[in-house]
């Protein structure tokens, strides 16, 4: 248990980053859900839009530090490649 005053403040700090490090994971989640029920529709437009909604909130987790860069550059790799090939299926 914290006891000095800066240990408290620290605690206090940590909750509040974990709340919105835990806010903003879920929402890139939920982005991301989007994107592989598109996927999994096999409706390559609204994959797309779904994919093109999601870039944008995967970057601003590597940039506040909630996911690691080559993470995302994977996922955003994978996902785009699944999404062009929806295409060349139908």
């Amino acid at each position: 248990m914290a006891n000095t005053p800066q240990s408290k403040k620290r605690a206090r700090q940590s909750e509040a980053r974990y709340a919105v490090n835990k806010a903003r994971r879920s929402r890139i989640r939920t982005f991301l859900r989007k994107v592989e029920e598109a996927i999994a529709s096999g409706d390559q437009a609204a994959a797309s839009e779904a994919l093109r909604a999601a870039q944008p909130e995967m970057s601003r987790g590597v940039t506040k530090g909630v996911l690691h860069k080559n993470t995302v550059a994977r996922k955003m790799s994978r996902l785009s490649s699944r999404v062009k090939a929806i295409g060349v299926a139908a």
